[in-house]
């Protein structure tokens, strides 16, 4: 699996023609055992980083990383020329090379199209309507000042980044653009599922942060679309008013025409069958998904935004949102997710860093990120009467990076925005900022709101108590997204228990 290859030139008719008359046997093989491997490991290091206190998706992040050229292609060439880059019989190595990939690259942007539709459904626009004033001023500046560092930032590293493979010299504008979105991300659901193991999901502090977090993604994924629609239409005024007012129109429509048709629908046929998605209302259901990803494709600003715009335009259908998660959410989880770490695992080598240049513009990018998003938000908690304890508490859940930051970096890379190096520096910033929040939470915790619930939920150590064992047990049951509870699972756990 090299996402990187391309076809060689040199590759003749005949053996195009060897490729198109391979049997499907002998190519499903060396998938089968790709997926094998890949599930088998995401379990594994996901239940081994949950044992270490860790969100399980971070293990299953870590998994897909080593799993690519940084490690195990290094340690183990041989085998991982066997697991990765299989040889197809009579098909030359430079077209099995270029085509093997396509495979593995299309599985994982199905799984993204899933994982995004699932996100934007478990999106709750309450938050958009919040008045608190610290959770804005939170929101306003963990955007503005990473977002800001991110653009000073560009110019400095472009000269130290080599071409991207397929797309040629990284621009300057897409880099900036992108880099000040990137650092902009806090992912909510790992935040989500961090605050619900360390028992302080219903303290003052984690509704500031998740409401702040909510509303700055929410801004993040605009800025996303919008870098989007301008590499897509490679930053020509016209071509990308077009695409703008393409995406308005097809939004206003889903808003205003399939919003309301499909909510009718889906609560008829929820009616009628107890609550479950019938076969029919599941085939609906894709068909609307993949109608969507469509529309935005062919717009030019990504298949995944089609889908989370019908999720989060459906998100207020809770029976509809739970009836989806049954049917959905494992499956996603299990199978699509691990294909998505992998692929992004095996665009990450720690090889493409030589020198100690690169190592000090990957360590500027990190130090820009934590910067920007634990030090902007500690402030902007700090202005609004918040101790400097509760202030850096704020700002070090808000820079957790988590899945949402894979998602946005591998969008960069698929734009030409990010060569091979950066997307490797990004990756690590995202691993490194979510594995940063545990410990520093634990760390500051003494003489805060987060001292007593943090010492009950037995995340400490120790036995658990029954409330908390029963709130974990309910976590593992009806988490959504990504295997992370979103606010809105908090509350209802939490109202549950109370």
């Amino acid at each position: 699996m090299l996402p990187f290859a391309t076809v060689d030139p040199t590759v003749s008719a005949d053996a195009v023609r060897a490729l198109t008359k391979l049997h499907v046997e002998d190519l499903i093989l060396p998938v089968l055992i790709q997926l094998g491997a890949i599930i088998f490991v995401a379990r594994v290091f996901g239940a081994l980083f949950r044992w270490l206190g860790q969100p399980g998706v971070v293990g299953e992040v870590v998994g897909g990383i080593l799993m690519g050229p940084s490690l195990f292609g290094w340690l183990f060439p041989d085998l991982f020329a066997f697991v990765f880059r299989p040889d197809l019989p009579g098909v030359p190595d430079a077209l099995t090379r270029a085509a093997f990939p396509k495979v593995f690259d299309v599985l994982a942007q199905i799984g993204l199209i899933l994982l995004l539709f699932q996100i934007g459904l478990e999106f709750d626009f309450g938050h958009l309507k919040v008045k608190g004033r610290a959770a804005v001023l939170i929101c306003v500046i963990g955007t503005a000042f990473p977002f800001a560092l991110g653009v000073g930032l560009a110019p400095l590293v472009q000269g130290s980044l080599e071409p991207h493979p397929e797309k040629g010299p990284v621009p300057l504008f897409g880099l900036t653009l992108f880099l000040g979105t990137a650092m902009c991300i806090t992912a909510l659901p790992t935040l989500g599922r961090m605050m619900i193991e360390m028992g302080i999901n219903r303290t003052r502090m984690a509704t500031v942060v998740v409401t702040a977090a909510a509303v700055g993604d929410a801004i993040g994924w605009i800025l996303l679309a919008t870098v989007a629609a301008l590499s897509a239409s490679a930053y020509h005024p016209t071509e990308t008013a077009k695409m703008v007012g393409l995406t308005v129109a097809f939004a206003a429509f889903m808003y205003l025409v399939v919003r309301p048709v499909l909510g009718r629908y889906f609560r008829k046929t929820l009616l009628k069958n107890q609550g479950q998605l019938s076969m029919n209302a599941l085939a609906v259901l894709l068909v609307a998904l993949l109608v969507c990803s469509i529309a935005t494709n062919k717009i030019g600003i990504f298949a995944i935004f089609g889908a989370f715009l019908l999720g989060a335009l459906l998100s207020d259908e809770p029976a509809f949102r739970a009836a989806v998660t049954v049917r959905l959410r494992d499956f996603v989880n299990a199978f699509f997710l691990p294909i998505f770490f992998t692929n992004t695992g095996l665009r990450t080598d720690i090889n493409s860093l030589p020198g100690g240049t690169m190592w000090v513009v990957c360590g500027a990018v990190v130090a820009a990120a934590v910067v920007g998003k634990l030090g902007g938000c500690a402030v902007a908690a700090r202005l609004t009467g918040s101790s400097w304890r509760e202030s850096l508490l704020i700002g070090a859940m808000m820079n957790t990076r988590g899945l949402m930051e894979l998602i946005v970096i591998n969008v960069g890379y698929d734009l030409g925005v990010i060569p091979r190096s950066l997307f490797c520096m990004l990756v690590l910033m995202a691993v490194i900022t979510t594995m940063m929040t545990t410990p520093i939470v634990l760390w500051l915790r003494r003489g805060t709101e987060l001292e007593e619930p943090i010492a009950r939920s037995g995340f400490l150590g120790g036995p658990l108590p029954p409330q908390a064992a029963e709130t974990r047990d309910r976590v593992d049951e009806e988490c959504p997204t990504g295997g992370e509870p979103d606010e809105r699972v908090t509350k209802r756990i939490a109202r549950d228990r109370f």
